[in-house]
């Protein structure tokens, strides 16, 4: 049977195969576009399979929200260049929505969610045959509240959802911003581990008593630094990142508002990453590609 260049164009809006692929996919099923695109579905599957172990510590962190429910979700590629592919984008939005309706947040279930005619698995397979890398779905999580929900996103590598009692979503909106530009590590001085406070404290005992101080005065420094360390790391005790004349807990406070809970995402926190040395790899394939001495 011929294969005409329609298509040849037909398969590759399917599958997102390339050019060739789809000419020879079509040869070998005699033109039977479905049975082609089954087999580059199948071949495409393996070479997701073999790219899964490859590192996708870049990507993007999506929000998505509908009323007093939100959703932040974490997609990963390999490359900077993928994750702002169009390609990319429209998958990781695709995510965030399917989650955000369904209520599924763990990796594992998103897989099997649908994506219109095709499910979250499927159309990520489809992506690493288009794009070339490893794409992974690493997290999500859902955020209701019956108050003020507000959320904001940094070049869609950070990305915060907060949710407020009393104050308004315009409040909500701000405190995730600073949430996202200074990340704090809990709400209030009630969240910090016992044993992040037991090791700072037995820093600060350290240091003080290195200082041949009284023990009074001692006991004073070492309480000192632990208040400055806890208005560091909590939410209610740091400056506000747009007015750092008050704290976030004052800002709270004049508006008659709590924070009910935070989450920050970060693309790639937590994933080892390989270091490249570009210069080292060029040399190395250029003493490779060199002749044995003596010949």
């Amino acid at each position: 049977m011929s294969i005409t260049a329609s298509m040849v164009k037909e398969l590759r809006e399917r599958t997102g195969a390339g050019m060739m692929e789809c000419k020879k996919a079509l040869v070998e099923a005699d033109g039977n576009i479905d049975a082609a695109a089954e087999a580059l579905r199948t071949a495409g599957a393996a070479k997701a399979d073999k790219k899964a172990s490859r590192v996708a510590a870049d990507g993007r962190v999506v929000i998505k929200a509908n009323g007093s429910k939100a959703v932040i979700a974490e997609v990963n590629s390999e490359t900077d260049f993928v994750a702002k592919d169009e390609n990319f984008i429209s998958f990781a939005d695709a995510v965030a929505a399917a989650a955000l309706s369904s209520g599924v947040t763990e990796a594992a279930d998103l897989a099997g969610l649908s994506l219109g005619d095709s499910t979250v698995e499927a159309a990520r397979t489809e992506l690493v045959q288009k794009v070339g890398e490893n794409i992974s779905v690493r997290r999500a999580e859902i955020v209701e509240n019956g108050g003020p929900i507000g959320f904001y996103t940094h070049g869609a590598r950070i990305g915060a959802v907060v949710a407020l009692e009393g104050g308004d979503q315009e409040l909500a909106r701000d405190i995730a911003m600073h949430v996202a530009a200074i990340n704090p590590t809990c709400i209030d001085e009630s969240g910090v581990p016992a044993e992040t406070l037991e090791t700072e404290k037995r820093i600060f005992t350290e240091q003080a008593a290195e200082s041949g101080k009284p023990p009074e005065i001692i006991e004073k420094m070492i309480g000192g630094r632990i208040n400055k360390f806890l208005k560091e790391i909590t939410l209610l005790g740091q400056p506000f990142v747009k007015d750092d004349k008050q704290t976030v807990g004052q800002l709270l406070k004049s508006a008659n508002a709590s924070v009910v809970s935070f989450t920050r995402f970060e693309v790639g926190e937590g994933i080892e990453k390989k270091v490249e040395n570009f210069a080292d790899e060029v040399m190395k394939q250029i003493e490779d590609a060199k002749p044995p001495k003596g010949t």
